[in-house]
């Protein structure tokens, strides 16, 4: 890997490509393990989460639907604090199996504010995944039941995550340089 520029910032590399195929197949495997049996419906967290989810949902042999919710925090390379939700939940989750699928959690503020929403639908379970988590940005605990990475409190981009829009399309995870 190299460094790369995103607008006016370096990355270096920090999770290659194939650490994180690996993490992805082990984390499919224990879901696999945990729905066996039953028909879960994954929600993605747009724009962040869909390149993880693809790749998730392609390891999955279980019986699965997926849907797409697009909530944002973010503006440039920090938290704004407000949870904004621009494209909601379609789908009647009442009794369903739900899991989350999260790109990144790092204060828990999204999901602090989006999880009682779904708790209100009566949903027989719910569940997080997350591809990283920062446990030292973490200001609204949440429990991430299945977890890829968990990484120190720098800014990140590659894989899905972006630095004001660019960056999704790297394939590897690359880390802001100081």
């Amino acid at each position: 890997m190299r460094i790369v520029r995103v607008h006016d910032k370096k990355f270096e590399p920090y999770l290659t490509a194939e650490m994180i195929q690996t993490r992805i197949k082990a984390i499919a495997a224990q879901l696999n393990k945990d729905y066996a049996g039953k028909k879960p419906v994954f929600i993605a967290i747009l724009n962040g989460s869909f390149i993880f989810a693809a790749d998730l949902f392609k390891e999955l042999s279980i019986e699965v639907e997926i849907c797409f919710i697009k909530l944002a925090s973010y503006k440039g390379t920090r938290s704004t604090g407000q949870v904004i939700t621009a494209i909601g939940l379609d789908m009647d989750i009442f009794g369903r199996e739900v899991v989350i699928v999260e790109d990144i959690v790092d204060t828990g503020k999204t999901l602090s504010e989006f999880l009682p929403q779904l708790q209100h639908q009566q949903p027989a379970s719910l569940k997080i995944v997350a591809l990283l988590h920062k446990p030292e940005a973490t200001v609204f605990p949440i429990p991430i039941d299945y977890l890829g990475f968990s990484i120190p409190n720098k800014f990140v981009v590659g894989y899905g995550l972006d630095y004001d829009g660019l960056g999704r399309n790297i394939p590897e995870i690359y880390k802001l340089t100081e």
